[in-house]
């Protein structure tokens, strides 16, 4: 290996005069989807009621949202702030790893996601017997540790290549794809990088899908029609963000295989960063802060402020006023 460092690129075409504009986006996306999970994680470990088995799953895709945007913007931001593209090669080979672990990890959250709303539909009666915290908390640790197994088939070949030059990564980070490009000679390794990546995207997938045609025709079985609508409404915002999440993903890692599909760099690198950050950044908004049972303990919080407030003000005396 006689390359030391690897330089990231980002937006090949982008004007230097934009570098500060961009940098400013990537760092208030950040910090928004940081927050945006951590409030929920935050409210999750102050509320008892809420240590249930769905919530458990909404904490875990929080935690992990939380991870793969730290692992991958920063680098980014200082990219486009301070003109720092440099990384070390041992250190694009910890963030591509740890980019494609939380990629595999939320795939299987959504997996677990969905067998728990499969179970709570359609068998309502064992779900508590079936879905119990205990039980969700031994899912959630396997999803969590199973994860490094699939990136880390690529990040064994990778430390094992030889990287010649140049080392430019026309990517807003380092990634399996990327890397590849940079290799010397055979790149046989990304044919099984790529099959991984497959098996678990598109495996959960197609649990994901069957789930979800059992769930709505549960419901079309229904007869109580709110509930009909509630649980259409549910399995619609998850369908789109899950849309969101696959579809991209294909044809990103499925171009260099198929002639027909032809990607330019800046084209890539928007689609990745559109699958890899709208979906942390709204999915506490979509699977959380619009639960009624979250929004319940908001309004809850914010009136026992409102009556601490107006306590303080009556206690107050005329002299200290």
């Amino acid at each position: 290996m006689s390359l030391s460092e690897f330089l990231i690129v980002g937006f090949p075409d982008l004007q230097r005069e934009y570098f500060h504009l961009v940098a400013w986006f990537f760092f208030v996306l950040y910090v928004i989807t940081v927050v945006g999970n951590l409030i929920l994680v935050v409210v999750f470990a102050l509320e008892p009621s809420l240590q249930k088995p769905m919530y458990i799953i909404m904490v875990s895709l929080a935690l992990s949202d939380i991870g793969f945007t730290t692992v991958a913007l920063p680098k980014l931001i200082a990219r486009y702030w301070w003109n720092d593209g440099s990384i070390g090669v041992h250190t694009c080979f910890f963030q591509r790893h740890m980019i494609h672990y939380f990629g595999s990890l939320n795939s299987l959250i959504l997996l677990t996601m969905a067998l728990d709303r499969c179970l709570a539909v359609c068998f309502p009666f064992r779900y508590p017997l079936l879905m119990t915290v205990p039980n969700m908390l031994g899912l959630t640790v396997f999803s969590w540790i199973i994860a490094h197994i699939f990136p880390g088939i690529g990040t064994i070949n990778f430390t094992f290549a030889s990287f010649c030059g140049p080392n430019r990564i026309i990517q807003a980070f380092c990634d399996t794809l990327s890397l590849t490009a940079l290799v010397c000679g055979e790149t046989n390794q990304y044919g099984a990088s790529y099959g991984a990546a497959m098996f678990i995207l598109y495996f959960p997938l197609g649990f994901i899908i069957v789930s979800y045609f059992w769930i709505i025709f549960s419901v079309f079985r229904m007869s109580n029609n709110q509930g009909k609508k509630k649980t259409i409404s549910t399995c619609a915002t998850q369908g789109f963000i899950i849309a969101i999440y696959y579809l991209p993903r294909f044809f990103v890692y499925s171009t260099p295989f198929f002639p027909n599909l032809t990607m330019t760099a800046d084209k890539r690198m928007v689609t990745t960063l559109f699958y890899s950050f709208f979906p942390p950044l709204i999915n506490p908004f979509i699977y959380c802060l619009r639960t009624k049972e979250i929004q319940d303990i908001f309004k809850r919080w914010i009136q026992r402020q409102k009556t601490i407030l107006k306590m303080d003000f009556k206690n107050v005396s005329p002299s200290q006023v």
